[in-house]
């Protein structure tokens, strides 16, 4: 039997970033992960892939913090939207690099995607901590994977090879 070999981002494979998520975010429950994205590939415009990145799902940020060491649900997650049609919904003043990668829409800048406001209120309640929505292009999360070493967890849709 031949098995493909388990997809990694910047050194970590899926399942261990998914075996995170579950622990840290959804209580073990992957039922909840599985609603989660099920409103998230609800709401979201076709082609468009989601990942999470940071903390959620490597267990600690990049200082070596671990995930909620300020206490129960102070870690918010890092959730990209990465495509083209979601990042119209960004404002002009959203952008860190207009048109290509934007800020996220978060406590900090509650405005600039007020599209996606309504979907990061929802996503927010569901695991009872802030979701921060971010949105870029492809070739940014190559870039963050490879130059960066950021990994990345691919929750729906699937990001275009660079």
């Amino acid at each position: 039997m031949t098995h493909e070999p388990e997809e990694t981002h910047a050194g970590m494979s899926e399942s261990d970033m998914r075996g995170n998520l579950v622990r840290l975010v959804f209580q073990g429950d992957p039922s909840r992960l599985e609603e989660f994205c099920r409103v998230l590939l609800a709401a979201v415009p076709p082609e468009t892939a989601a990942v999470l990145r940071g903390s959620s799902v490597t267990g600690e940020s990049h200082a070596g913090e671990a995930f909620d060491a300020k206490g129960p649900s102070t870690s918010d997650l890092d959730l990209t939207l990465v495509g083209g049609e979601v990042l119209d919904w960004f404002e002009p003043e959203g952008f860190y690099i207009p048109g290509v990668h934007s800020k996220p829409l978060s406590d900090k800048d509650p405005d600039i995607a007020p599209k996606l406001a309504p979907l990061r209120e929802r996503l927010s309640a569901m695991v009872g901590r802030p979701v921060n929505i971010q949105g870029t292009k492809d070739w940014v999360m190559f870039v963050r994977e490879h130059l960066m070493n950021q990994p990345y967890l691919t929750l729906i849709g699937k990001l275009e090879p660079t």
